[in-house]
Protein backbone atom coordinates (compact mmCIF):
# COMPACT_ATOMS: atom_id res chain seq x y z
CA UNK A 1 0.00 0.00 0.00
CA UNK A 2 1.30 3.45 -0.96
CA UNK A 3 1.12 6.16 1.70
CA UNK A 4 1.00 9.91 1.02
CA UNK A 5 1.65 12.67 3.55
CA UNK A 6 -1.41 14.90 3.89
CA UNK A 7 -0.54 18.44 4.98
CA UNK A 8 -4.14 19.06 6.05
CA UNK A 9 -3.94 16.64 8.99
CA UNK A 10 -0.12 16.23 9.14
CA UNK A 11 -0.44 12.48 8.76
CA UNK A 12 0.59 9.80 6.32
CA UNK A 13 -2.46 8.20 4.74
CA UNK A 14 -3.06 5.18 2.52
CA UNK A 15 -3.34 6.38 -1.05
CA UNK A 16 -6.66 5.41 -2.61
CA UNK A 17 -7.21 7.07 -6.01
CA UNK A 18 -10.56 8.60 -6.90
CA UNK A 19 -10.72 6.47 -10.04
CA UNK A 20 -9.17 3.02 -9.84
CA UNK A 21 -5.90 2.79 -11.73
CA UNK A 22 -5.75 6.51 -12.50
CA UNK A 23 -4.10 9.47 -10.75
CA UNK A 24 -4.72 13.16 -11.33
CA UNK A 25 -1.84 15.24 -10.02
CA UNK A 26 -1.32 19.01 -10.00
CA UNK A 27 1.83 20.75 -8.79
CA UNK A 28 2.14 24.52 -8.46
CA UNK A 29 5.00 25.57 -10.70
CA UNK A 30 7.24 28.64 -10.66
CA UNK A 31 6.48 32.28 -11.27
CA UNK A 32 8.81 32.97 -14.17
CA UNK A 33 10.14 36.42 -13.30
CA UNK A 34 13.67 35.12 -12.71
CA UNK A 35 15.77 32.01 -13.27
CA UNK A 36 15.33 28.98 -11.02
CA UNK A 37 16.97 28.55 -7.61
CA UNK A 38 17.68 25.40 -5.62
CA UNK A 39 14.21 25.35 -4.06
CA UNK A 40 12.57 25.15 -7.47
CA UNK A 41 14.79 22.21 -8.34
CA UNK A 42 14.06 20.41 -5.08
CA UNK A 43 10.29 20.73 -5.50
CA UNK A 44 10.38 19.69 -9.13
CA UNK A 45 12.54 16.63 -8.40
CA UNK A 46 10.42 15.56 -5.42
CA UNK A 47 7.16 15.54 -7.37
CA UNK A 48 8.82 14.05 -10.44
CA UNK A 49 9.91 11.11 -8.26
CA UNK A 50 6.36 10.70 -6.93
CA UNK A 51 4.93 10.84 -10.44
CA UNK A 52 7.45 8.30 -11.77
CA UNK A 53 6.89 5.96 -8.81
CA UNK A 54 3.12 5.99 -9.30
CA UNK A 55 3.62 5.28 -13.00
CA UNK A 56 6.01 2.44 -12.15
CA UNK A 57 3.36 0.99 -9.83
CA UNK A 58 1.02 0.81 -12.79
CA UNK A 59 -1.10 3.93 -12.38
CA UNK A 60 -2.13 5.99 -15.38
CA UNK A 61 -0.86 9.37 -14.14
CA UNK A 62 -2.07 12.66 -15.60
CA UNK A 63 0.45 15.18 -14.32
CA UNK A 64 -0.07 18.93 -14.62
CA UNK A 65 2.43 21.58 -13.49
CA UNK A 66 2.05 25.22 -14.47
CA UNK A 67 4.04 28.33 -15.19
CA UNK A 68 2.72 31.51 -13.57
CA UNK A 69 3.35 34.08 -16.28
CA UNK A 70 1.29 36.99 -14.97
CA UNK A 71 1.44 38.48 -11.48
CA UNK A 72 2.95 41.43 -9.61
CA UNK A 73 6.48 40.03 -9.71
CA UNK A 74 6.27 39.46 -13.44
CA UNK A 75 5.00 42.99 -14.05
CA UNK A 76 7.63 44.62 -11.82
CA UNK A 77 10.56 42.68 -13.27
CA UNK A 78 9.45 43.27 -16.86
CA UNK A 79 9.28 47.02 -16.13
CA UNK A 80 12.76 46.94 -14.59
CA UNK A 81 14.12 45.14 -17.65
CA UNK A 82 12.31 47.40 -20.12
CA UNK A 83 10.45 44.54 -21.80
CA UNK A 84 6.88 43.26 -21.85
CA UNK A 85 5.60 40.64 -19.42
CA UNK A 86 5.17 38.13 -22.24
CA UNK A 87 8.73 38.79 -23.42
CA UNK A 88 9.97 38.13 -19.90
CA UNK A 89 8.11 34.81 -19.81
CA UNK A 90 9.55 33.80 -23.19
CA UNK A 91 13.02 34.64 -21.88
CA UNK A 92 12.80 32.77 -18.55
CA UNK A 93 10.73 29.66 -19.33
CA UNK A 94 13.40 28.12 -21.60
CA UNK A 95 15.89 28.49 -18.74
CA UNK A 96 13.61 26.41 -16.51
CA UNK A 97 13.22 23.85 -19.29
CA UNK A 98 17.00 23.49 -19.55
CA UNK A 99 17.41 23.17 -15.76
CA UNK A 100 14.64 20.58 -15.46
CA UNK A 101 16.11 18.57 -18.33
CA UNK A 102 19.54 18.63 -16.68
CA UNK A 103 17.96 17.18 -13.51
CA UNK A 104 16.31 14.37 -15.48
CA UNK A 105 12.81 15.65 -14.76
CA UNK A 106 10.16 14.26 -17.06
CA UNK A 107 7.92 16.82 -18.74
CA UNK A 108 4.37 17.07 -17.33
CA UNK A 109 1.49 15.85 -19.48
CA UNK A 110 0.32 19.46 -19.44
CA UNK A 111 2.37 22.55 -18.62
CA UNK A 112 -0.13 25.40 -18.84
CA UNK A 113 0.54 29.10 -18.51
CA UNK A 114 -1.84 31.22 -16.47
CA UNK A 115 -2.42 33.61 -19.39
CA UNK A 116 -3.78 30.70 -21.44
CA UNK A 117 -6.65 30.13 -19.00
CA UNK A 118 -8.20 33.53 -18.38
CA UNK A 119 -11.61 32.19 -19.45
CA UNK A 120 -11.47 29.50 -16.75
CA UNK A 121 -10.45 32.14 -14.18
CA UNK A 122 -13.46 34.28 -15.07
CA UNK A 123 -15.73 31.22 -14.96
CA UNK A 124 -14.69 30.38 -11.37
CA UNK A 125 -15.09 34.00 -10.22
CA UNK A 126 -18.59 34.04 -11.74
CA UNK A 127 -19.46 30.92 -9.73
CA UNK A 128 -18.13 32.60 -6.58
CA UNK A 129 -20.18 35.69 -7.37
CA UNK A 130 -23.31 33.55 -7.72
CA UNK A 131 -22.62 32.16 -4.24
CA UNK A 132 -22.04 35.65 -2.81
CA UNK A 133 -18.43 34.94 -1.83
CA UNK A 134 -16.94 38.03 -3.45
CA UNK A 135 -16.99 41.80 -3.22
CA UNK A 136 -15.54 44.61 -5.32
CA UNK A 137 -13.23 47.40 -4.19
CA UNK A 138 -13.55 50.26 -6.65
CA UNK A 139 -10.34 50.99 -8.49
CA UNK A 140 -8.70 47.91 -6.97
CA UNK A 141 -10.24 44.55 -7.76
CA UNK A 142 -12.55 41.66 -6.93
CA UNK A 143 -11.90 40.00 -3.57
CA UNK A 144 -12.82 36.71 -1.90
CA UNK A 145 -14.47 37.20 1.50
CA UNK A 146 -12.78 34.63 3.77
CA UNK A 147 -15.43 35.12 6.46
CA UNK A 148 -17.86 33.37 4.12
CA UNK A 149 -15.79 30.16 4.24
CA UNK A 150 -15.84 28.70 7.74
CA UNK A 151 -12.94 26.32 7.08
CA UNK A 152 -10.46 29.01 6.02
CA UNK A 153 -7.21 28.30 7.87
CA UNK A 154 -7.90 24.59 8.27
CA UNK A 155 -5.23 23.48 5.79
CA UNK A 156 -2.47 25.39 7.58
CA UNK A 157 -3.87 24.69 11.06
CA UNK A 158 -4.75 28.30 11.85
CA UNK A 159 -7.87 30.37 12.40
CA UNK A 160 -8.85 33.92 11.60
CA UNK A 161 -8.61 35.05 15.22
CA UNK A 162 -4.94 34.24 15.68
CA UNK A 163 -3.69 33.97 12.10
CA UNK A 164 -0.31 35.67 11.75
CA UNK A 165 0.20 37.96 8.79
CA UNK A 166 2.27 36.03 6.24
CA UNK A 167 4.95 37.65 4.16
CA UNK A 168 2.92 37.05 1.02
CA UNK A 169 -0.41 38.36 2.40
CA UNK A 170 -1.23 41.67 0.78
CA UNK A 171 -2.05 44.50 3.22
CA UNK A 172 -4.98 46.62 2.04
CA UNK A 173 -6.98 48.81 4.41
CA UNK A 174 -10.02 48.69 2.10
CA UNK A 175 -10.46 44.94 2.52
CA UNK A 176 -13.16 43.63 4.86
CA UNK A 177 -10.60 41.27 6.41
CA UNK A 178 -6.78 41.39 6.15
CA UNK A 179 -6.80 37.84 4.74
CA UNK A 180 -9.30 38.48 1.96
CA UNK A 181 -7.48 37.89 -1.30
CA UNK A 182 -7.69 39.26 -4.82
CA UNK A 183 -9.41 37.16 -7.45
CA UNK A 184 -9.23 39.83 -10.16
CA UNK A 185 -7.07 42.97 -10.16
CA UNK A 186 -8.27 45.95 -12.15
CA UNK A 187 -6.05 47.28 -14.91
CA UNK A 188 -3.33 49.82 -14.16
CA UNK A 189 -1.48 51.84 -16.77
CA UNK A 190 1.07 49.77 -18.65
CA UNK A 191 -0.12 46.40 -17.28
CA UNK A 192 -1.39 43.49 -19.37
CA UNK A 193 -5.15 43.09 -19.07
CA UNK A 194 -8.11 41.03 -20.21
CA UNK A 195 -11.82 41.69 -20.29
CA UNK A 196 -14.16 40.47 -17.54
CA UNK A 197 -17.68 41.18 -16.26
CA UNK A 198 -16.11 43.31 -13.51
CA UNK A 199 -13.83 45.35 -15.74
CA UNK A 200 -10.49 45.14 -17.56
CA UNK A 201 -7.82 43.48 -15.46
CA UNK A 202 -5.87 40.34 -14.69
CA UNK A 203 -6.14 37.32 -12.39
CA UNK A 204 -4.97 37.30 -8.79
CA UNK A 205 -2.22 34.82 -8.02
CA UNK A 206 -4.27 32.21 -6.15
CA UNK A 207 -7.13 31.89 -8.64
CA UNK A 208 -4.77 30.97 -11.47
CA UNK A 209 -3.91 27.51 -10.15
CA UNK A 210 -7.52 26.69 -9.28
CA UNK A 211 -8.52 27.61 -12.83
CA UNK A 212 -5.77 25.59 -14.50
CA UNK A 213 -6.29 22.48 -12.36
CA UNK A 214 -10.07 22.68 -12.85
CA UNK A 215 -9.69 23.04 -16.61
CA UNK A 216 -7.17 20.21 -17.06
CA UNK A 217 -8.04 17.77 -14.24
CA UNK A 218 -11.67 18.51 -13.41
CA UNK A 219 -13.43 19.41 -10.18
CA UNK A 220 -11.66 16.75 -8.13
CA UNK A 221 -8.26 15.11 -8.45
CA UNK A 222 -5.94 13.03 -6.28
CA UNK A 223 -2.79 14.99 -5.45
CA UNK A 224 -2.12 18.72 -5.20
CA UNK A 225 1.49 19.57 -4.48
CA UNK A 226 3.88 22.48 -4.22
CA UNK A 227 6.58 23.94 -2.03
CA UNK A 228 5.96 24.07 1.72
CA UNK A 229 6.06 27.86 1.58
CA UNK A 230 2.88 27.75 -0.54
CA UNK A 231 0.77 26.07 2.15
CA UNK A 232 -0.26 29.52 3.38
CA UNK A 233 -1.62 31.59 1.85
CA UNK A 234 -1.54 30.09 -1.67
CA UNK A 235 -2.89 26.59 -1.08
CA UNK A 236 -5.18 27.81 1.71
CA UNK A 237 -6.77 30.26 -0.71
CA UNK A 238 -6.97 27.65 -3.47
CA UNK A 239 -8.95 25.36 -1.18
CA UNK A 240 -11.33 28.14 -0.16
CA UNK A 241 -12.16 29.34 -3.66
CA UNK A 242 -12.31 25.85 -5.17
CA UNK A 243 -14.65 24.46 -2.52
CA UNK A 244 -16.92 27.51 -2.70
CA UNK A 245 -17.02 27.64 -6.50
CA UNK A 246 -16.78 23.99 -7.48
CA UNK A 247 -17.69 21.99 -4.39
CA UNK A 248 -14.26 20.39 -4.37
CA UNK A 249 -10.91 21.34 -2.82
Amino acid sequence: MIQIYNTKNNKREDFVPINEGKVGMYVCGPTVYDVAHLGHGRSAVAFDVIRKYLSWKGYDVKFVSNYTDIDDKMINRAAEDGITVSELAEKIIPEYEKDYAALGIEKPNHQPRATEHIEAVVDIIKKLEDGEYIYVIDGDGVYFDVQRFADYGQLSGQNLDDLKMGARVEINKNKRNPYDFALWKFKKDGEPSWGSPWGEGRPGWHIECSAMSYKLLGRKFDIHGGGLDLQFPHHECEVAQSVCALGEG
